[in-house]
């Protein structure tokens, strides 16, 4: 589907959305649920219980903010990617100071996940928020979605070579923060 499709459907839909139509919300969810959770999965180091609660979150915050989707700035995935982004590093935070309290009271339940295991996921996701954008969607474009070299430089109408020079800056880029 080509951008002005995309804007006027999703503007379509958006419509129908705030004007109460159930259906509208139900196109969208299936259309862009697996993607979203495969993203947030994937931002969350593949921790999947913090991945499925990030994303019910982000659900949550695009009902309470519909209005502020503008098909013409961009799709309804990369919208609900970016409110999926702003819901985890809330959920970091907050896991944190949860932690921080049941380690100074002396708890730390089997159920929760190793001090090691959570400082990874952290990093990753931190890590991941501190690349520049096009760095961070060459990355997802090659190991989320599993796209290789021709078929992003072809979605995004650029040469192999800048893909493959974008992905080793990008791949650089991760490996030193990471190493912060």
């Amino acid at each position: 589907m080509d951008s002005k499709d995309r804007t006027q459907r999703e503007d379509m839909l958006r419509r129908a959305v705030l004007g109460g139509d159930e259906r509208a919300w139900q196109a969208w969810y299936d259309e862009t649920f697996d993607d979203l959770h495969t993203y947030v999965l994937w931002r969350s180091g593949g921790r999947r219980d913090q991945a499925d609660e990030i994303v019910q979150e982000t659900w949550l915050a695009a009902v309470r903010h519909i209005r502020r989707f503008d098909p013409r700035k961009g799709s309804f995935l990369a919208w609900l990617r970016g409110l999926a982004v702003n819901v985890f590093r809330h959920h970091v935070r907050r896991q944190g100071r949860i932690f921080r309290r049941e380690q100074a009271a002396g708890r730390n339940g089997d159920s929760a996940p190793r001090p090691e295991d959570r400082d990874r996921e952290e990093r990753i996701g931190a890590t991941l928020d501190a690349l520049p954008e096009r760095q961070e969607e060459v990355l997802r474009a090659k190991y989320l979605e599993g796209l290789s070299v021709a078929e992003i430089a072809a979605d995004w109408n650029e040469t192999p070579k800048a893909v493959e020079s974008l992905l080793s800056r990008a791949r650089e880029a991760f490996r030193s923060l990471y190493e912060k």
